[in-house]
């Protein structure tokens, strides 16, 4: 079987020329591909590395399959249980649907290499489009594997939204929904600061998770543009977490730490918080002040109904979807996608702050 040539002019590798780049038949690189029968490890892996090495994969295979869309969208997020990433997710589902699209959710519990091996899962199911939402931790090994696995699933037809978390690089064939997280912050923080409040305590979000980076960016503008000198130890960061935003905050309160306001980094940390200040005999907002951020269903739940950040989530979602799967000519070839859409956040002034020193 002769290879096929591409528009560079160089000759695509066959099925024949992975099975002699490996050793072994093309029916064993067939059933590699279809993964519809047994392969032993140790083959899967050398067939596996003679089609990159061939580029074949990237190249033959997977565009002809292109063609042959599985007609699913592949979203992978951190937990379904976060609302944060549960209202994305129902946003890229509606999405979906519309055009008659399979979502597939997929939950990495926080761990690098289980997302890059749903990608993979969702490059062999042929999806038409593979989300991953949410921040991401600075590692280079990670990135550039993230990176391998986008160009993967372009040159396959496929595209790669990087859905609230940091571009690859204007090389790398992605789209990208943003929010401005960083602004959010700011906004909120700014809105302490005019009401009294220069002792703030930032409580929650993964240290060196580029969403918890960009918040405190935010967070420490605003404190420099009004003059205020940060305390490192106003700076508190943890899970994502209502049991962190409680645990934590009970035990800076029994240490003694002074402050006047509570910036939590979402609303789920802000719940947990709000129950140790309850606990401690201390009332929102006539003693201490307390936001959140993403404005989650929790927000409007609590009492006081929370003052929050609030991120366009499902909306996010929606547009994820829009932008690697257009409705007109969806199933025809298309010129690579690249580029960010930024969504704008806003605070939600409710009821948990009050001006430093008023009492009600």
């Amino acid at each position: 079987m002769r290879g096929s040539t591409g528009a560079d002019g160089q000759r695509r590798a066959t099925v024949t020329d992975v099975a002699k780049r490996a050793g072994v038949s093309t029916a064993t690189v067939s059933r590699v591909l279809n993964r519809n029968y047994p392969v032993a490890g140790a083959t899967r892996e050398r067939v596996e590395t003679a089609m990159r090495e061939l580029g074949y994969v990237v190249n033959a295979h997977a565009r002809a399959l292109a063609g042959a869309s599985g007609r699913t969208v592949g979203i992978i997020v951190t937990d379904v249980i976060d609302p944060f990433f549960a209202y994305i997710a129902r946003g890229v589902e509606q999405q979906a649907a519309q055009g008659g699209r399979l979502c597939l959710v997929c939950c990495t519990h926080g761990d690098p290499k289980r997302e890059l091996a749903y990608i993979d899962l969702m490059h062999e199911r042929r999806a038409d489009a593979v989300i991953v939402v949410g921040g991401s931790v600075a590692d280079r090994t990670y990135t550039s594997e993230l990176a391998r696995r986008a160009r993967e699933l372009d040159a396959g037809g496929s595209k790669l939204v990087l859905c609230g978390r940091p571009s690859l690089g204007d090389r790398t064939p992605t789209v990208s929904v943003e929010y401005d997280n960083e602004g959010g912050a700011f906004a909120i923080t700014d809105h302490l600061l005019t009401q009294g409040h220069e002792r703030i305590l930032y409580l929650g979000g993964p240290p060196g998770l580029s969403t918890t980076r960009d918040r405190l960016a935010g967070h420490r503008r605003a404190l420099e543009l009004r003059g205020v000198t940060p305390d490192p130890a106003l700076e508190q960061p943890g899970a994502f977490s209502r049991a962190f935003g409680y645990r934590r905050l009970t035990e800076l309160m029994r240490d003694g730490l002074e402050f006047t306001a509570v910036f939590a980094a979402n609303d789920i940390v802000a719940a947990g918080a709000l129950q140790a200040l309850e606990e401690a005999g201390i009332r929102v907002p006539r003693d201490v002040s307390l936001v959140g951020y993403d404005d989650v269903p929790v927000a409007q739940e609590l009492r006081p109904r929370l003052t929050t950040v609030h991120v366009p989530l499902e909306e996010m979602g929606r547009q994820a979807v829009r932008l690697a799967v257009p409705a007109e000519d969806e199933d025809e070839w298309r010129e690579p996608l690249s580029g960010a859409l930024r969504l704008g956040t806003h605070i939600v002034v409710r009821d948990s702050v009050a001006a430093r020193g008023r009492r009600g």
